[in-house]
């Protein structure tokens, strides 16, 4: 009878006991769908090295009894409310980190750099160091392309605003159109935490599927005599111009706006590694074993977010068109102000490197090399397209500081 009960108790106590409980079918649809991110990150190549990361930090929260991620004790932590430990009932009238540590689990401990912004200004110091910005210095008007590729941010935060979202919320949402996913993690903590899983999910989605959703507004926005302009090649940028852009712009971007200081700072920090010469080593760590750590560490991080209580709303579908709608829009801001340009220039600057222009750094100066040369095979964008990506990297961390300096 003691072996019949102990078997019993271990029946009910496993995880397969919880699918049949009440709403225990969420975590079977919230598995599946870790499936599913899995697939695209594996199988479809969607931005692999954070989609695996993601999808299986949701495989992992949404087993029932693994105890890996207590958005409640989270909860809390942002409200400034109690919590009651589950195991012991004990009550902490003000959480912190320390607790957390101590009563959380795994994912909530990878969960505190996240929320500290931790992880997403380490990846914008690698991303810094993986960048070359002499082709937006040998071109410094391709930086108003950078700026135009922002326009989804806004047109979309005001979409959401319109869909019954709150500022921050709106802010967050809107971010997905600059094409930068640590850029939408580091706002979305901040701003609007509860909604970090679907924004992650959309902004990284997005992402990758850049080479399907640019063209077709590429092909419609730009005329083939244009999308035939062949670009001159830039001048040469010093050494000495190099060194002293990073420090420039970081002085300037975080003395006017102070809450970009995390991101520039980083982004800066890391150019300057790569390009004053004598910290090589540094400059290698951070482009890859830094890189690769934190890669680790911050997917599964947000995956742990993506609870079913939280992900399986109509927020998530709103999020999921709006962010689609972000980086569209964004798309055509780029386009025109490259259309603008071209015309000023007297059809020296082909439009098609406007589109380039979100932050999704060199995705995106890819796929204006890609249709550059579908109109003319001598066509080779490729470093021109550079100048306006990077220059939106810069541009989707001032419009995260803005929307962070109005709702922060």
């Amino acid at each position: 009878m003691n072996v019949v009960e102990t078997l019993k108790g271990l029946v009910d106590q496993s995880g397969f006991a919880a699918f049949f409980a009440d709403g225990g079918w969420k975590f079977l649809v919230m598995i599946a769908i870790s499936f599913v991110l899995l697939y695209l990150g594996i199988g479809k190549k969607f931005e692999p090295l954070l989609m695996v990361g993601i999808a299986f930090g949701c495989l992992l929260a949404n087993f029932p009894g693994g105890e890996m991620f207590h958005q409640e004790m989270w909860d809390a932590y942002i409200a400034g409310t109690e919590y009651i430990v589950p195991a012991t009932g004990e009550i902490i009238e003000h959480i912190s980190f320390t607790d957390i540590i101590h009563h959380g689990g795994l994912l909530d401990i990878f969960y505190i750099g996240v929320k500290a912004g931790i992880y997403p200004s380490l990846i914008f110091l690698g991303v810094g160091a993986m960048t070359d910005f002499g082709p937006m210095l040998a071109r410094p008007s391709s930086m108003f392309m950078g700026a135009g590729a922002q326009l989804g941010v806004f047109v979309a935060f005001f979409g959401a605003i319109a869909l019954g979202f709150n500022g921050g919320e709106a802010g967050s949402i809107g971010i997905i159109g600059g094409a930068d996913g640590p850029t939408a993690i580091f706002l979305t903590t901040k701003l609007a935490p509860h909604l970090l899983g679907p924004i992650a999910i959309a902004a990284y989605s997005y992402m990758a599927l850049i080479p399907l959703i640019q063209p077709p507004i590429m092909k419609l926005l730009t005329t083939k005599k244009e999308r035939e302009i062949k670009m001159e090649q830039a001048r040469e940028v010093s050494k000495k111009e190099k060194i002293i852009f990073p420090i420039l712009v970081a002085t300037v971007c975080i003395l006017l706006l102070p809450s970009t200081a995390p991101l520039i700072g980083a982004l800066m920090l890391g150019n300057l590694l790569r390009e004053c010469g004598v910290t090589d080593r540094l400059s290698d760590t951070a482009q890859n074993s830094l890189m690769n750590i934190v890669t680790i560490f911050l997917g599964l991080a947000v995956g742990a977010t993506m609870g079913a209580e939280r992900f399986l709303s109509l927020e998530t579908i709103k999020i999921i068109v709006l962010g689609l709608v972000a980086f569209a829009i964004s798309t055509t801001g780029g386009l025109l102000v490259g259309k603008l340009m071209c015309k000023l220039s007297g059809g020296k600057i082909n439009p098609l490197i406007g589109s380039a222009g979100v932050s999704a750094v060199p995705m995106a100066a890819r796929v204006s090399q890609v249709e550059g040369q579908k109109a003319n095979p001598g066509n080779f964008l490729l470093m021109h397209a550079m100048a306006p990506n990077v220059a939106g990297v810069i541009g989707s961390a001032i419009a995260a500081g803005f929307l962070l300096a109005v709702f922060g």
